[in-house]
């Protein structure tokens, strides 16, 4: 953010009933590590992650409360540029981008199992093109239009940080690297906090409603950093991802869903900036 009907545990196709898609293995189980290693496990993704962005998120928030310049009046950055230089630009955007992709491959490897690969397992492939454009469409329209309404809605109320967007015509590769940026993003949420931790979460026994809530509130505390508005955004979104998680079993309508929103979100909003600056820019 960028960031939940079958519903039960049991139900057909759920990704956490007995023979859902993901087909994890059930705790205590030949294949199953131990659950303190899961903890640990759990624990060091998190922490190699985005449970690292939501410490500094968390730290970010404490202090733009205790400052003396009211939220509204603050900004948060958001794929600023890192040189004068160009190429230089280009070279730390890309690798930072293609870097923060790690994690996301260490958890399809922690998931990895002989019979069966994670892509499977989480339904990260494109085994079902059509399916997962159509749910991922539908879920741009259920969390877009409420989710630009409560920005919004935070910025006239002072209680969201103001969203600085790159530019737009800074260089002929600004918006493919923003693009890129925006399926980073996608990949990293919807691959770790939701495939990757609802499949942990499920082996070390936890209920389908504890770990949506718990994964939820996650994703809304690393973007705490934007202020309250988008904690409260990012976790009712994350809500809705995880219910439909539970439904379909497949965590790949779910990037297309947040990939177009990144998108939309990076190149769209400096285009609404120019249009409504005083709604969207800080006063001081």
């Amino acid at each position: 953010m960028s960031a939940a009907p079958y519903g039960p545990d049991n139900a057909p196709g759920s990704a956490l009933s007995g023979a859902e898609p993901g087909g994890s293995a059930q705790p205590g189980s030949p294949t199953s590590p131990s659950r303190s290693r899961l903890r640990w496990e759990i624990a060091i993704v998190l922490g190699l992650s985005l449970g690292a962005s939501a410490v500094y998120s968390v730290v970010s928030i404490i202090a733009r409360l205790t400052a003396e310049v009211a939220l509204s009046d603050q900004s948060a950055t958001i794929n600023g540029s890192q040189s004068t230089r160009e190429w230089l630009d280009f070279t730390y955007q890309f690798l930072a981008i293609a870097i923060s992709l790690f994690p996301v491959a260490l958890v399809l490897y922690l998931l990895w199992q002989p019979d069966r690969t994670p892509f499977r397992m989480l339904g990260v492939d494109f085994t079902e093109p059509r399916r997962d454009l159509l749910r991922g469409g539908a879920l741009l329209l259920i969390i877009g239009i409420p989710g630009l309404g409560l920005y919004l809605a935070g910025r006239a109320l002072g209680f969201t940080v103001a969203v600085v967007p790159s530019p737009l015509d800074t260089f002929w590769w600004t918006i493919p690297i923003l693009v890129f940026s925006a399926l980073r993003s996608a990949l990293v949420e919807e691959v770790i906090v939701v495939g990757y931790l609802f499949t942990r979460l499920r082996e070390l026994g936890w209920n389908a409603w504890t770990i949506i809530v718990s994964a939820a509130l996650l994703r809304g505390s690393y973007h705490l950093y934007q202020g309250i508005g988008p904690f409260f955004g990012n976790a009712l979104m994350g809500v809705v991802f995880g219910w439909c998680y539970l439904r379909w079993g497949r965590v790949m309508p779910l990037v297309v869903a947040h990939w177009v929103l990144d998108i939309l979100s990076f190149v769209g909003y400096p285009l609404a900036v120019l249009w409504w600056p005083a709604l969207l820019i800080p006063t001081s």
